[in-house]
């Protein structure tokens, strides 16, 4: 089964264990590092999430995984929150964080650069628009963005 096919089939497994515990589906990842797959699930919820919340997680995914044995590869599950510098990919995720610090980095470098900083505006129309740190408004079409997240600010 393809990659982007077994990622949506856990999300779809996902989803009542989810809003069960009240929870927010982040990312769902599947990827080949060296010679493991590894199939990521990020959560998070008000508060943060604890390692209690992970398990939780995990033995119910476990479970539906291992009933309905979609995944021919051997893999290795991993429960956990996306972290301080949370990666932004639902456009839901522009909308909650509008306002806050976000690093952006691009495919291909925009004005000799590649990486940006600033404030987000929010997502329109497939353009995300941040505010620099000089005060400059920025545009970028979302597809030429490898990827943004929350800056870690000190």
């Amino acid at each position: 089964m393809a990659k982007k096919k077994i990622e949506q089939l856990v999300e779809a497994y996902l989803a009542p264990i989810i809003e069960e515990y009240k929870f927010e589906l982040v990312d769902v990842e599947y990827v080949k590092e060296g010679s493991n797959w590894y199939l990521r699930i990020f959560i998070d919820k008000e508060g943060g999430i604890t390692i209690d919340d992970c398990e939780l997680v995990s033995r119910s995914l476990e479970k539906k995984l291992d009933e309905e044995d979609p995944i021919k590869d051997s893999y290795i599950l991993e429960v956990s929150s996306p972290g301080l510098d949370r990666p932004l990919k639902k456009e839901s995720d522009f909308e909650k964080f509008k306002g806050q610090v976000v690093d952006v980095k691009l495919y291909k470098a925009v004005n000799k650069k590649k990486e940006y900083r600033g404030e987000l505006k929010g997502l329109e129309n497939n353009i995300v628009k941040i505010i620099d740190e000089d005060g400059q408004e920025l545009a970028f079409d979302r597809n030429d963005i490898a990827i943004i997240r929350l800056a870690i600010l000190f």
